[in-house]
C-alpha cells in the first residue's frame, strides 16, 4: 500500500543539512559485528515470520477493497451520477513501523484511508464505514475514537491489529496513483486531515532521506529494542516514541552514509552523548511552504522556545516530534546515551558483547522512593477512556514537581502501567524520585509536594467525559514496599546474582578508587561518590546546554535571505570544512573501505578528529532562546489553578504553596474543590498515602453524586532519603 519501496542511493548526493562526518566504509570487524547484531535481533524475536507477513499483506489488500466499496456506496447514497459513482475511489496507505519495515510480531499496522471531498469524517467514516466493519465476521474489538487529536478507528482484522485514520482531500476523485508527498495535497485540508496525512508524509520522507534503507532499518530496529529494554521508549511518558527514534537514527545514517549497523549504533551513542540540546535534530531544511500552515519556528511561536529536545519532522509542515521531553526525562536519556557510548567503546576492545548493551533497566531497584498513581473505574469501557486521559496528563505531574521544587526533586516515570489481577478495572503507574545529585541537604529537610499532587489531581478530574467511579489515588511508597503485582509472576525477584554492566563498572571504580587512595592522602572518594560525580557532571552539562545553547535550524523567512544566511553559516562553521576531510584522512587511512593502520596514535588522532567534527555539527548556533527550564507553556492547566488561587487570595485566604520545608507540623492544604483543610501527617507502615480529593465532575455533568469523605491528603519526602539506590538495600 502507498508509495513503492524506495531504492538505495548510489548517485552520491549529500543527504542532510551538513556534510557527512565520515564516508568511510566497513572494516572486516564491522561486517562481523553487524552479523552478530543481526543474529542477536533475530534470536530476540524481533522479526515476524513469513506466514505473518503474508497475512498482513492480505489484510491490507482486503481493507483497501472495503474502503473502495464504502466510498462507492456513500457516493450513490449522496445522489452522485452513475459515472461519478463508478469513478469514486478511496485508497489505503501505511505509515509508522510497518511502513518503515521495522515492525515486530504482533505489532499493529498504522493505516490511513484517503477519501474524496464528499466523504465526510463524522457521518461517513465514523458512521457508515464503522457500520460496515461492525457487521464483518473478520473484524473484532472495533473501537472508534472520533474526538482524539488525530481521530482513529481501532480494530482487529483477522487477528491483525489496525489503527485506521482518515484524510478527506479536496478532490472529487482519488486517483489510484495518488502521491501524498506533494504539498499541494494539503490544499484546503482541515486540521484533522493535515495531522492524519502527516504520519504517512513523514515516514515516506524519512525513507527518501537515508542513504541506505536496509542499514537504516537494522539500526532502527536495534535502537527501538534498546530503548524499550532501557525504559526510555514512550512519548506519552516524556521519553521518545517510534517516530523520534526513527528521526534520530536517520540523522546518524546521513552523517555516516557508508557505515554498517555496527558502526551506526556506536556512532548513534557517540553523537547524541555530545549533542548540545536544545539544538534541533533535522534531516532537511525547514521550508515555510505556500499554504500558511504553522511550522516549528522558535522566533515566531513562543511555545517552540521551551522545547528541550527538538527532533524536527522532515515533511511540511515541519514540527517538533518530541515536545513531551522534560528536564527529568532529558537527563535520563542523556545518562542512557552515555551508558550506551561506554558499552560500545568497551565492545571495540572486546570487553563487552551485544547482550550487555541490551541489559534491562532495573527500575524498581534503582530508587529508594517512588510515587504510585492508581486509577480505577466502574467497567472496562470507562477504564479504557479514563486510562487514556490519565496517561495523557501524567507528564504534567513530572513538570509540576520539577517546577515547584526548582528541579531539586527529579522524577523518573516508568513508561508502562501495571494491573493488579485481584482488583478489576484498576491500573497503577510508578515514578522514581531522587534529589538532585550534589545538592547539600540540611538535617531533617523534606520535600513537601502535597499541593503539587493535589493540583495535578484537580486537573485530571476536570476530564469532560468523567463518570462516577473514575478515581485517581497517589501515594509515596518505598522500594521495599513496591507491590508484588509489578513483578513477573507476582514474585519479588531476589537481588540479581549475575553481574551487570553497571555493577561491574562500580567494581572497577572501587578498584580504581582503592589504588588512588594508596597513592594520595586525600583519596578520590568512594565508588558511589565517583559514580555520582560523573552523573552530576553530566547533569550540569545538560543544564548548561539548556540555558546557554542556541537553536540550530535553517529557519525560513519571507524573503529567503535568512535561510540562505543560515545555510552559508552551516557550510562555513559546520562539519564540512574541517570534519569531513580530517576524518577521512584518519578514519579511512586512504582506503575506500576504512582499513585501520594499526597505529594507536593514528586511532587516537582519528577519534579526536571525529569528535571535533561531531562538536562542530552539534554546536553551531543561530537563534537565541530564553531559559528552557520554565516550560510554562507546557502547563496549560496552571492558568486555571492560578485563577483559582487569585480568587482565594482576594477572599483573604492564603493561596497554597509548594516549598522545601523541614516543618513536620500540620499544613494548610487546598483540596480540589477549593476548600482549605488542615493536613496532618498520615502514615501506614512505610507508605505515606495521598488519598484522592473529591472527584471533580466536569461542567457537562449535571448533579454529580456527592463524593465520599476523604482523608486529608499528605506526602512529605525526606531529602536525606532520596538518593538513588546503589545496590545497598533500603
Amino acid at each position: 500500500m502507498g508509495s513503492p519501496l524506495l531504492s538505495n542511493r548510489s548517485s552520491g548526493q549529500r543527504l542532510g543539512i551538513t556534510e557527512p562526518i565520515s564516508l568511510s566504509g566497513p572494516t572486516e570487524d564491522d561486517v562481523i559485528k553487524t552479523h552478530e547484531l543481526e543474529k542477536f535481533l533475530q534470536d530476540a524475536g524481533l522479526y515476524e515470520s513469513q506466514e505473518e507477513a503474508v497475512t498482513r499483506e492480505e489484510v491490507l489488500g482486503r481493507l483497501d477493497q472495503i474502503v473502495k466499496i464504502w466510498v462507492k456506496s456513500i457516493s450513490r447514497a449522496k445522489g452522485l451520477n452513475e459515472q461519478l459513482v463508478q469513478e469514486a475511489n478511496a485508497k489505503i496507505f501505511t505509515f509508522g513501523s510497518y511502513r518503515l519495515g521495522v515492525h515486530g510480531p504482533g505489532a499493529d499496522i498504522d493505516t490511513l484511508c484517503v477519501g474524496p471531498r464528499h466523504a465526510t469524517r463524522e457521518e461517513d467514516f465514523f458512521g457508515e464505514l464503522h457500520r460496515m466493519l461492525s457487521e464483518m465476521s473478520e473484524v473484532s474489538e472495533l473501537h472508534p475514537v472520533p474526538d482524539a487529536h488525530v481521530p482513529v478507528m481501532r480494530f482487529k482484522f483477522s487477528g491483525v491489529s489496525i489503527d485506521l485514520l482518515y484524510a478527506k482531500l479536496s478532490l472529487w476523485v482519488i486517483p489510484e496513483d495518488l502521491d501524498i508527498s506533494q504539498d499541494s495535497i494539503l490544499q484546503n485540508a482541515d486540521d484533522q486531515t493535515v495531522r492524519s496525512l502527516n504520519g504517512c508524509r513523514v515516514t515516506d520522507q524519512i525513507l527518501r532521506l537515508v542513504p541506505n534503507i536496509q542499514n537504516f532499518r537494522t539500526t532502527l530496529r536495534c535502537m527501538r529494542f534498546w530503548a524499550k529494554r532501557r525504559g526510555v521508549y514512550s512519548n506519552v511518558a516524556g521519553f521518545l516514541g517510534g517516530i523520534n527514534w526513527a528521526l534520530l537514527v536517520a540523522r546518524i545514517c546521513q552523517l555516516y552514509p557508508n557505515a554498517l549497523p555496527n558502526m551506526l549504533v556506536s556512532r548513534f551513542f557517540r553523537v547524541y552523548t555530545q549533542w548540545r540540546w536544545p539544538n534541533p535534530v533535522m534531516l532537511c531544511d525547514i521550508e515555510e511552504g505556500s499554504l500558511g500552515l504553522q511550522i516549528w519556528d522558535p522566533r515566531r511561536n513562543p511555545k517552540d522556545r521551551f522545547h528541550l529536545m527538538p527532533i524536527i519532522t522532515p515533511a511540511y509542515p515541519c514540527m517538533n516530534s518530541s515536545y513531551n521531553v522534560s528536564a527529568s526525562t532529558l537527563r535520563i536519556l542523556s545518562e542512557e546515551f552515555q551508558r550506551g557510548s561506554d558499552i560500545c567503546e568497551a565492545m571495540e576492545s572486546s570487553r563487552a558483547e551485544w547482550d550487555t548493551l541490551f541489559e534491562p533497566f532495573a527500575f524498581f531497584e534503582a530508587y529508594k522512593n517512588y510515587l504510585q498513581i492508581d486509577i480505577s473505574a466502574e467497567n472496562a469501557d470507562d477504564l479504557r477512556k479514563w486510562k487514556g486521559w490519565v496517561e495523557s496528563r501524567l507528564r504534567q505531574l513530572t513538570l509540576k514537581i520539577e517546577r515547584h521544587t526548582y528541579n531539586m526533586l527529579q522524577c523518573h516515570p516508568h513508561p508502562g502501567d501495571f494491573s493488579d489481577k485481584s482488583r478489576p478495572f484498576h491500573h497503577s503507574y510508578f515514578m522514581g524520585l531522587q534529589r538532585k545529585q550534589g545538592v547539600l541537604v540540611n538535617e531533617g529537610e523534606q520535600f513537601d509536594i502535597r499541593l503539587t499532587v493535589e493540583e495535578f489531581k484537580h486537573s485530571v478530574n476536570l476530564y469532560t467525559l468523567w463518570k462516577p467511579g473514575m478515581e485517581i489515588y497517589v501515594c509515596h511508597v518505598r522500594r521495599k514496599n513496591i507491590p508484588k503485582f509489578v513483578f513477573p509472576g507476582g514474585v519479588r525477584p531476589p537481588r540479581p546474582s549475575k553481574a551487570t554492566w553497571d555493577s561491574r563498572r562500580a567494581m572497577e571504580l572501587k578498584a580504581a578508587s582503592s589504588s588512588q587512595v594508596d597513592k594520595s592522602p586525600e583519596g578520590q572518594g568512594t565508588p558511589d561518590e565517583m559514580d555520582e560525580g560523573r552523573k552530576r557532571k553530566r547533569e550540569e552539562e545538560v543544564e548548561s546546554n539548556l540555558k546557554s545553547a542556541r537553536i540550530v535550524a535553517a529557519l525560513p523567512s519571507s524573503t529567503g535571505e535568512a535561510q540562505e544566511s543560515v545555510l552559508a553559516s552551516v557550510a562555513t562553521n559546520g562539519a564540512g570544512d574541517i570534519g569531513h576531510d580530517v576524518v577521512q584522512n584518519h578514519i579511512t587511512g586512504g582506503s575506500a573501505y576504512g582499513k585501520p593502520s594499526g597505529s594507536v596514535a593514528d586511532e587516537s588522532s582519528s577519534r579526536e578528529a571525529e569528535n571535533l567534527a561531531i562538536e562542530k555539527i552539534t554546536s553551531v548556533s543561530y537563534v537565541a532562546c530564553p531559559d528552557f527550564s520554565k516550560e510554562l507553556d507546557e502547563l496549560e492547566d496552571d492558568v486555571q489553578q492560578k485563577d483559582k488561587y487569585e480568587d482565594t487570595d482576594k477572599s483573604g485566604k492564603s493561596p497554597p504553596m509548594v516549598s522545601l520545608t523541614s516543618n513536620v507540623a500540620a499544613t494548610a492544604v487546598m483540596s480540589s474543590n477549593g476548600i482549605s483543610t488542615s493536613g496532618s501527617f498520615y502514615t501506614s507502615g512505610d507508605i505515606e498515602e495521598l488519598e484522592p480529593a473529591e472527584l471533580m465532575a466536569p461542567p457537562s455533568i449535571v448533579n454529580p453524586p456527592a463524593p465520599p469523605t476523604q482523608r486529608k491528603p499528605l506526602i512529605r519526602l525526606s531529602l536525606t532519603s532520596l538518593g538513588k539506590a546503589k545496590g545497598k538495600g533500603t
